[in-house]
């Protein structure tokens, strides 16, 4: 049965790449994920004589660990200045494209083929609305896009939608002022990300990248630079997972950062901010608002390794640098986790007389040190390096330093909520 199946997958790639001459790439898929070669490049199939393994490109795979291999016909849209072109080839069903000037609207109505799109060239006129109901993938070679309606690239699709940064391609998005879109980058599904490009997004109207259910970004994505937004940098829904790359934020109206938590989700993550390596850096001017922000009493925040350094600036009065509404947990789980924050914004006293601070990290409820090193630097005045409901330290260490006038370091609900089971904590937390 082995050699059988062995046998027809090989006859199979064989077959389909004669058939495909406009198929651009092959994807071997295994356990749901899959590797893509381009066609061109693939001069022969080499395979043992058993039928027990076959090498692709320079991989040998086990032919009894391949599920499937697929033939993709990508479409490819083309901005020039203030046009665009899109090709879809014959054998590409159910999608058909509008355009007008440099907007493009595709619709799509396959439900049981996930199409790929090729996103390339330049326009100061431009955009991509998306409309579908199926997985899509969309590959970013170098497009540069500038709307004057609306979004720049606007997914309408509930479902995955992979992002893909080509490798040594600069891609940027810009939408129009004054609209009534929810991001220059919007996603109405889950977007997972991977590529070792760069992402350049500046928001005009209101977020500068949204996905509304989850985002996830894979240990090979490379740099997201968020360069301004009139509400948060990045704003996802459900979940937020980061194995790699990097997220540079500045600019924004309201919050670096912001997960939400969906009421109705069967999302077995739904409420966790997920870091597993890659870096964060987010640079904040504007008062009352929150750098990397998890929105939810019962969100989870489980640092486990990679670097964010997040700075408040000192007009950022009443800032949050790291805020989670519900528990936070640093750990060493995948790699080294460094964790930095500079608090400059200035506090003062309300009309009732209270302190107003401009605070490091904050967390509602619990925060566990299992290990990593945590800095929050209390500079301005009336300043608070680190503020929680309790706090358990495990390992790792931990330092509120206090340079601000009046300014305070680690501060807990009560003495009976700190426990330390062998980390370094610095100062003594008060209460």
């Amino acid at each position: 049965m082995k050699q059988y199946y062995s046998s027809f997958l090989i006859s199979s790639i064989l077959l389909l790449l004669s058939q495909s001459a406009n198929a651009q790439w092959i994807r071997v898929w295994q356990a749901g994920e899959s590797t893509r070669y381009a066609v061109t490049d693939i001069t022969s199939i080499p395979y043992t004589l058993s039928g027990s393994t076959v090498t692709i490109g320079d991989v040998e795979y086990s032919t009894a660990e391949i599920d499937s291999i697929t033939m993709v016909n990508p479409v490819t849209i083309t901005w020039d200045g203030t046009t665009a072109t899109v090709d879809i080839p014959e054998n590409v069903e159910g999608v058909t494209a509008e355009i007008s000037g440099g907007d493009v609207v595709i619709n799509n109505t396959n439900v049981s083929t996930e199409q790929e799109f090729i996103l390339q060239g330049s326009s100061s006129s431009g955009s991509l609305t998306y409309n579908g109901s199926y997985k899509a993938k969309f590959h970013l070679n170098g497009v540069s896009l500038t709307s004057t309606t609306g979004a720049a690239l606007d997914i309408q699709c509930g479902k995955r939608i992979d992002v893909f940064l080509i490798d040594g391609t600069t891609n940027s998005l810009t939408d129009a002022a004054n609209g009534t879109h929810k991001a220059a980058f919007n996603c109405q599904g889950h977007m997972e990300i991977a590529g070792g490009g760069t992402l350049n997004i500046a928001g005009n109207t209101n977020h500068a990248m949204r996905s509304k259910e989850y985002l996830f970004l894979k240990k090979s994505t490379g740099t997201i630079n968020v360069t301004a937004a009139v509400a948060d940098g990045i704003h996802c829904g459900e979940w937020f997972q980061m194995n790699g790359g990097s997220i540079n934020i500045s600019g924004q109206g309201a919050d670096g950062l912001q997960m939400e938590t969906a009421e109705e989700s069967d999302e077995t993550q739904n409420g966790q901010f997920i870091m597993n390596g890659g870096s964060i850096n987010v640079k904040m001017t504007v008062a009352d608002t929150k750098g990397i922000r998890a929105d939810s009493t019962v969100a989870e925040m489980y640092l486990n390794g990679g670097t964010i350094y997040v700075e408040v600036g000192s007009t950022a009065s009443d800032a949050k640098g790291i805020a989670c509404d519900g528990n936070m947990t640093i750990s060493e789980d995948s790699e080294t986790m460094t964790v930095t924050v500079d608090v400059n914004g200035e506090g003062y006293k309300d009309s009732a007389g209270d302190k107003v601070r401009s605070t490091g990290i904050k967390c509602e409820y619990m925060m566990t040190m299992n290990g990593g090193t945590v800095t929050s630097n209390a500079n301005g005045t009336y300043a608070r390096a680190v503020r929680a409901g309790s706090l358990t330290a495990n390992g790792g260490t931990l330092t509120g330093t206090t340079n601000g006038e009046k300014s305070q370091g680690i501060k807990l609900d009560g003495a009976s909520n700190y426990v330390n089971n062998g980390g370094t904590v610095s100062p003594t937390p008060t209460f």
